[in-house]
C-alpha cells in the first residue's frame, strides 16, 4: 500500500487531530475525558504523548482507549522521538499511527537511527508515521539541506510534519508553503501553532492538522480543553472542508 493510500485510509479527509497531553492530577482520568469531548467535537484524532506524564500513563491510556467504543482515530508519540517505543505500543494496543518528531534531518541532538526505523517500518506496515523534518526545538547541523532532508522524510513516513520554533507558536506561512512545494503531493500536516485566525490560510495548503496548545483552557497544555474553542475551531475547519469538495 502506497503512503498516500495509507494516509487516505487512516484518515478522513484533512483529519484535525487533538493533543492528549497526559497533564493534571488523574492524568489518565483527564485523558479519557477529553478523548470524549473531542470526538462530540468533530475531532478526527487523538496523539496520546508523554509531554507531562510518563510512558506509564500513555500505557493506561492506551489500555482504556483499545477498550472504548469510539470513531476516534488513536495515535502515540513517545518523546524524544521513541520510535521503537511507539511503534511497540501502537501494535499491542491497537493505535493507528504513531507521531515522530523527526524521521530525517541531522539535528544537535543527534539524528534518526535509520536501520532500526526501517526495521519497525518493515514490522509494523500498516501503522502510519506522521513525521517531522526540522522540528520545533531541534536546530538542523551546519549544512544541512532542507530538500534533501524532505525527500528522504517522504521515503520514510505516510505525512510529513512541519512546525514552527516551539509548542503553540505559530508555524510560518512560508513554512509551510515551501515544505508543500518540495514534497509536492504527499501529505503534509501542520503540526503547531493553529488557531481560529490562521487555521482557513493553512489548512487550505495542508492535508491535516495537529492541534495541542490552542484547545486548552487559557491556552496552557497544562490545562483541561475547552470545549467552545474546540467548536469555534471545527467551525473553520467544516469551511476549508466545504470549499475543497465545492471546487
Amino acid at each position: 500500500m502506497t503512503s498516500n493510500r495509507l494516509y487516505a485510509k487512516v484518515f478522513n479527509k484533512i483529519p484535525i487531530l487533538g493533543m492528549i497531553h497526559l497533564a493534571g492530577n488523574d492524568p489518565i482520568k483527564r485523558a479519557i475525558e477529553e478523548i470524549a469531548i473531542y470526538e462530540k467535537e468533530g475531532i478526527d484524532g487523538v496523539i496520546i504523548e508523554n509531554y507531562h506524564g510518563t510512558v506509564e500513563d500513555v500505557i493506561q491510556t492506551l489500555k482504556k482507549t483499545s477498550n472504548m467504543k469510539t470513531r476516534i482515530v488513536v495515535g502515540v508519540n513517545i518523546l524524544p522521538n521513541e520510535f521503537e517505543h511507539a511503534f511497540t505500543l501502537a501494535h499491542k494496543y491497537g493505535a493507528n499511527f504513531i507521531q515522530l518528531d523527526y524521521v530525517a534531518g541531522r539535528y544537535s541532538k543527534g539524528e534518526l537511527d535509520v536501520k532500526a526505523y526501517s526495521a519497525c517500518k518493515e514490522k509494523y506496515p500498516n501503522i502510519l508515521v506522521l513525521g517531522g523534518v526540522w522540528p520545533k526545538y531541534y536546530t538542523p547541523v551546519e549544512g544541512s539541506n532542507l530538500e534533501v532532508d524532505l525527500m528522504e522524510a517522504k521515503s520514510r513516513a505516510e505525512a510529513v510534519v512541519v512546525t514552527g520554533a516551539e509548542t503553540g507558536m505559530e508555524t510560518p506561512l512560508g513554512k509551510i508553503k515551501k515544505f508543500r512545494e518540495i514534497i509536492g503531493g504527499k501529505p503534509l500536516v501542520v503540526g503547531a501553532g493553529l488557531t481560529v485566525e490562521n487555521a482557513y490560510e493553512q489548512l487550505c495548503i495542508s492535508d491535516g492538522a495537529i492541534v495541542g496548545s490552542f484547545f486548552k483552557e487559557g491556552g496552557d497544555t497544562r490545562n483541561p480543553v475547552d470545549r467552545i474553542k474546540i467548536r469555534d475551531f471545527m467551525s473553520i475547519v467544516r469551511e476549508v472542508r466545504k470549499h475543497q469538495n465545492d471546487e
